[in-house]
């Protein structure tokens, strides 16, 4: 691929550059989700322990949210600001910025590696694993723990190949990971006998392979931004940045973290295991809409970030609505089939009917607000791409942090049927931080096009 390609997002029809750069953004997202999807789908069909085991496993998600934190918080900041210089014909920079992320995630991975595989257990136990769940949530955390570096690399630096328009290469990275790993998933489970083990060894065997698919792909010939030697010193003037944009979708899924504990802590509290063991479907079930939804608002960052760096502004424009539109559409079709046949998917991850009706009926409850999700995302990873990271980190602090946490404990305290006033807590912030969200991106949209840059 050529330098024409990055040449002609400030070019050609907004449409048709938005499919190309978001099918397969949306593609390798999904793609992507299976990683885990495929582990949950297979411990769960583990002949005698699977629920247990599937609950085991949903626990260490605030552990993995975490790792997925820290991957984005450079990614996320650093790819935007790559493409903004990019469109500034000032490529020796964005390769600075490339080099300097790469650095940070090494960084962090070397961190968490040592602090989550000494802490799991302790932490496993804050999450609401019980004696029976806790067993197959460590086996399965260590190991993954053990592959966070490949993790990371996977998820932070897959965007610097996105952002230079290269969207088929980005998608193969997890095309290729997910693909071994669905291979390698039922050998390591079940013809070895590894069970849990088995799942968490072959998705750190794929996500290795895809980190040395975009190490390969980012120091070869293809790449436009050259990941250097010269370029991996940190330097505040470059990282700092970076981090300081990329904060709002850390907070994001950092607070993931968080939520994800305060979920399982209350439904293990008022439903027990079985309650739990449904939320770790219902997570599972809610990435299908999220990721590609992430996936669309990828495809469309480049476009909006070196449109808005070249100070193209009605491309920028017309790249947004296009964007919002597909966004609004996607989940309001998704609303609808998780409304008619939730069963469906609980019956994708377990055999035990009784699992299989209660997550049903909860599901219902937790996505009856998704619809509005597609405003959410849409105008909040816009504020991203245009550079925009205090607002960006408010509005990621107001659906988690400042809503649906508090909702989480609040609500039960005045309703009867605990468990329900628990689930309900996600639809009822999910639309008032829809609302918020998309009010003030539309007060601010031109201003932020009016300033000089």
């Amino acid at each position: 691929m050529s330098q024409n390609t990055t040449t002609n997002l400030g070019e050609g029809s907004i449409p048709s550059l938005l499919a190309k750069l978001a099918v397969p953004a949306v593609v390798a997202q999904v793609v992507n989700l299976m990683y885990n999807i495929v582990d949950r789908i297979y411990i769960g069909h583990i002949s005698g322990i699977g629920a247990s085991a599937l609950t085991g496993v949903g626990l260490f998600t605030p552990i993995l949210m975490l790792i997925n934190a820290f991957a984005m918080l450079a990614g996320s900041g650093g790819a935007p600001r790559a493409a903004i210089y990019m469109g500034k014909k000032d490529n020796k920079t964005a390769e600075k910025i490339v080099g300097n992320c790469f650095s940070f995630l090494v960084i962090c991975a070397v961190v968490m590696t040592a602090v989550f595989y000494i802490a799991a257990p302790q932490l496993l136990v804050l999450f609401g694993a019980s004696s029976v769940t806790l067993t197959y949530a460590l086996e399965y955390a260590r190991i993954y723990i053990m592959g966070s570096i490949f993790i990371v690399i996977v998820l932070g630096m897959n965007l610097f190949i996105t952002t230079q328009g290269f969207a088929k290469i980005s998608m193969l990275t997890t095309v290729i990971g997910a693909v071994i790993n669905i291979i390698l998933d039922p050998v390591f489970i079940f013809v070895f006998g590894l069970g849990v083990k088995g799942a968490a060894i072959a998705t750190v065997i794929s996500q290795a392979v895809g980190a040395l698919w975009i190490l390969r792909f980012l120091t070869g010939k293809k790449t436009i931004l050259r990941l250097k030697k010269e370029n991996l010193r940190l330097e505040r003037n470059i990282i700092g940045p970076c981090l300081g944009l990329g904060i709002s979708t850390f907070v994001m899924l950092s607070t993931e973290s968080i939520l994800s504990m305060s979920f399982t802590s209350s439904l293990a509290k008022f439903g027990g295991d079985l309650a739990v063991g449904a939320m770790t479907i219902i997570t599972s079930t809610s990435q299908l809409i999220l990721m590609p939804l992430q996936g669309i608002c990828q495809g469309g960052q480049p476009i909006i970030s070196f449109n808005y760096g070249a100070k193209n502004n009605e491309r920028v424009k017309k790249a947004f609505f296009i964007q919002l539109k597909v966004c609004v559409i996607f989940t309001c079709i998704s609303w609808l089939i998780m409304m008619l046949v939730p069963q469906i998917f609980a019956g994708m991850f377990t055999a035990d009917k009784e699992l299989v009706k209660y997550t049903a009926w909860a599901l219902r409850i937790y996505m009856a607000g998704i619809f509005a999700m597609g405003f959410q995302i849409c105008c909040q990873q816009s504020f991203m791409a245009l550079g925009q990271a205090k607002v960006s980190l408010f509005l990621a602090c107001l659906r988690k942090l400042i809503l649906l946490i508090p909702l989480i404990f609040i609500l039960p305290v005045f309703m009867q049927d605990k468990v329900f006033a628990v689930f309900v807590a996600e639809p009822v912030s999910d639309i008032i931080a829809a609302a918020v969200t998309t009010i003030v991106f539309m007060a601010k949209f031109n201003g932020i096009l009016e300033k000089k840059r």
